[in-house]
């Protein structure tokens, strides 16, 4: 029998709005009905490996903070099955049904790649033993092609061939994990797939080179069976200077542009839409207008502070707006809400990591509660549907449908002379949003 982790933690319970414990759910009742459906199948909440079970409190300013009770064998394997027994108790004791990884995140690197590729297939195993016994599933996998100081010019975009090869064959390993453990997604986030300088840069063939690598990873999976999306992570920068998948437009430029658009979607990470210089909603709706509106990377940034913090989500105003974005364009496709978060460097006890996910876990629930309150219950569709009413019919319905020419707009405007202000009413927006909690 495996090392119980988290002692004096059982299973995290829906205790409602009234209850004082930490350890509990106030608004995530899983089963609760909002637009149709219970709350797990909107969410389809997710852990993160790495943050959870991998991070240990260090920053670029300081060492660890935390001492990770199976973080502590010499051998590499029995460090990692201790790792995962903690990962799965963890989650089943959450009541979380996914969970994401980096194959990194598995078991340590090795010397060569033949020995880490072993080392992949013993933890594949016991991962899927796990998976099995607790009913547990993959959301996502992904390799880690950007820690290693061989990337540190890039893995598919790297200058040198023979680094591209390597990170092709270290993605191979990463996606035959996924396809073992029946994962329905896999993500490819290019930590420094990017540049730092154009002065030593072919940005063009660096670009071509990355969407050949893509198409091989895709090609591949597709060839051995694999019926998931394929998920880009925009972020505008950090690591690189400037990387190639900035945000969701770039992405989606890249996706159509290299006819990747029938495999690939987007996963939309909080932090890195702000980084972007955008809002979370922001990026939600832009790829949620072109159909490719994967999955989410819950988390959140500190507005003082110029980096990926990756905090726990907490923010309801920020949250309900997305869930309006969710709600009226038809919610994620295929992929879930994956906790991208870590708890703070001075938050060292264990039962930290499960006050901040059921922290997200109840913002996230209350946020689309509220959302659902705003489409059915206010006057907000209706107001934004006035303020294009002028599209609806007439000369307005005709320039939509494409029947007028800039000469028939000309004559119009001449006829009637200055248009009329009418109010954004912005205030009144925000109102009915600040009113639904």
């Amino acid at each position: 029998m495996s090392t119980e982790f988290f002692k004096n933690i059982g299973k995290i319970k829906y205790e409602g709005r009234e209850s004082d414990n930490p350890l509990a759910f106030k608004w995530y009742d899983e089963d609760r009905v909002v637009a149709g459906k219970p709350l797990k199948e909107h969410m389809r909440f997710a852990v993160a490996y790495w943050h959870t079970l991998v991070n240990k409190g260090g920053d670029p300013f300081g060492a660890p903070t935390e001492t990770l009770p199976w973080d502590k064998s010499e051998d590499a394997i029995t460090r990692a099955k201790d790792k995962m027994d903690a990962a799965f108790e963890f989650i089943t004791k959450l009541g979380v049904p996914y969970y994401c990884f980096h194959d990194i995140d598995i078991v340590d690197e090795a010397p060569t790649l033949s020995e880490f590729e072993k080392r992949m297939h013993t933890m594949t195993d016991y991962a899927k033993q796990k998976q099995q016994e607790t009913g547990v599933k993959l959301l996502w996998g992904t390799s880690n092609l950007f820690s290693n100081p061989r990337y540190m010019n890039g893995a598919s975009t790297n200058p040198n061939f023979d680094v591209v090869a390597y990170a092709s064959a270290q993605a191979k390993i990463a996606l035959d994990a996924t396809m073992t453990l029946d994962g329905e997604n896999y993500v490819f986030w290019g930590g420094r797939e990017g540049y730092m300088s154009l002065l030593n840069t072919d940005m063009k063939r660096e670009q071509d080179h990355l969407a050949q690598f893509l198409t091989m990873c895709k090609d591949y999976a597709r060839k051995n069976g694999f019926k998931g999306n394929f998920f880009i992570e925009p972020k505008p920068m950090e690591p690189t200077k400037h990387q190639y998948d900035y945000d969701a437009a770039t992405s989606i430029g890249f996706i159509n542009k290299y006819g990747l658009q029938d495999d690939f979607k987007l996963n939309i990470e909080v932090n890195h839409a702000t980084l972007a210089g955008h809002t979370f909603q922001h990026e939600l709706q832009v790829a949620a207008n072109e159909g490719l509106l994967g999955s989410i990377d819950a988390n959140r940034g500190d507005y003082q502070n110029g980096w990926d913090t990756d905090q726990f989500p907490i923010d309801i105003y920020e949250i309900t707006e997305s869930m309006l974005v969710l709600l009226e364009t038809g919610g994620l496709q295929g992929g879930g809400i994956n906790f991208d978060a870590k708890v703070r460097r001075n938050s060292t006890d264990l039962d930290d990591k499960f006050i901040a996910h059921i922290a997200g876990m109840d913002a996230f629930a209350r946020g689309l509660i509220c959302a659902d309150h705003v489409l059915k219950n206010t006057n907000y569709k209706k107001l934004r549907t006035e303020r294009y009413a002028s599209f609806d019919n007439g000369d307005g319905a005709k320039f939509e449908k494409g029947d007028l020419s800039l000469e028939d707009l000309s004559k119009i405007a001449n006829s009637k002379g200055e248009p009329q202000q009418i109010s954004g009413k912005q205030e009144l927006y925000e109102q009915i949003i600040a009113n639904a909690y």
